[in-house]
């Protein structure tokens, strides 16, 4: 199992798998849960989770790495969690998984602006590229019509943004800390906050079983302990042994196993959705990590 688990690729695979599947169980845990309630519980579970490593972990740390730690756990483990359920009671989990591919752009964006990672002129133009598919999807699909929609897309796109910040801050302020350990002290700092969060929607006090929540909490503890536990433990373990874009680009298959998904649920596929993910594909395609290239992320 191990061998498997140093596999890059491999890695790459059940990450894009076990994410792109995310966007769909989000959905059905809406059907009982409100966002709010979603995103507390996967920071809280995973928090209750990795605990008895990730506070132990935390004392062995400088409070430098605790700080470089705290930030990336925000940006990647705690913000999206809320964006994601908030945008999706508007957006389809479909078109959700498609702009979430966006996030080795926003890496390349990030990577430059906060620690000045240069890009060539073609990686310049990917980006550009897939910032005009996420725009025809959003204006052209179901992020442009009457009822709804635009700025819970927009939520998507800033959830993508945020995962861009956590991956660059991975890979240039605490590459060396083990992945494990990294996982659960990030969990460990936010469960707390979220735990509030929780208690403050009034689920814990006034919850009661019924019949109705039952295949809701089934995916919302998968997606708790899967798609975001032990799927973002192995994300910082592909940022570490890679690059912060390498990791990325399980955003070329994710957006695909979303829209499966969607299409199996009987979510409405538009040639917007094939256009713009195309662009968006094209674009990752550029900003790709080169071997010709090592200086693309660059250790600090």
């Amino acid at each position: 199992m191990m061998k498997f688990l140093n596999n890059k690729w491999f890695l790459l695979f059940v990450i894009a798998l076990t994410w792109g599947s995310s966007f769909m169980l989000i959905k059905k845990s809406l059907v009982a849960f409100t966002p709010y309630e979603i995103g507390a519980i996967r920071v809280v579970g995973s928090g209750l989770l990795f605990a008895f490593i990730g506070i132990p972990a935390l004392f062995k740390m400088s409070r430098k790495t605790i700080i470089w730690v705290t930030i990336a756990g925000f940006f990647g483990n705690f913000l999206p969690m809320f964006l994601f359920p908030i945008a999706q009671t508007e957006v389809s989990s479909s078109l959700a998984g498609i702009l979430d591919s966006l996030v080795p752009v926003f890496v390349m964006v990030f990577g430059f602006l906060l620690f000045g990672i240069k890009s060539k002129k073609s990686q310049v133009i990917g980006a550009i590229i897939g910032f005009l598919g996420a725009t025809s999807l959003i204006y052209f699909s179901e992020g442009n019509t009457e009822d709804s929609k635009f700025w819970y897309t927009m939520l998507v796109v800033l959830a993508g943004a945020s995962y861009g910040v956590n991956a660059v801050v991975i890979k240039e302020r605490i590459p060396n800390l083990n992945a494990i350990k990294l996982t659960a002290a990030v969990y460990s700092i936010w469960a707390v906050p979220a735990l509030v969060i929780l208690y403050f929607t009034g689920l814990v006090q006034n919850f009661e079983m019924k019949p109705a929540y039952t295949e809701p909490i089934g995916y919302l503890v998968f997606l708790t302990f899967f798609g975001t536990a032990i799927a973002m433990l192995l994300y910082f373990k592909l940022i570490q042994d890679t690059s912060a874009v390498f990791a990325s680009t399980a955003s070329y298959l994710l957006p695909i196993v979303a829209v499966i998904w969607g299409v199996l649920d009987g979510e409405i596929f538009s040639f917007w959705y094939v256009f713009g993910g195309a662009l968006i594909l094209i674009g990752i395609y550029l900003i790709r990590e080169k071997k010709k290239n090592p200086k693309l992320v660059p250790r600090g």
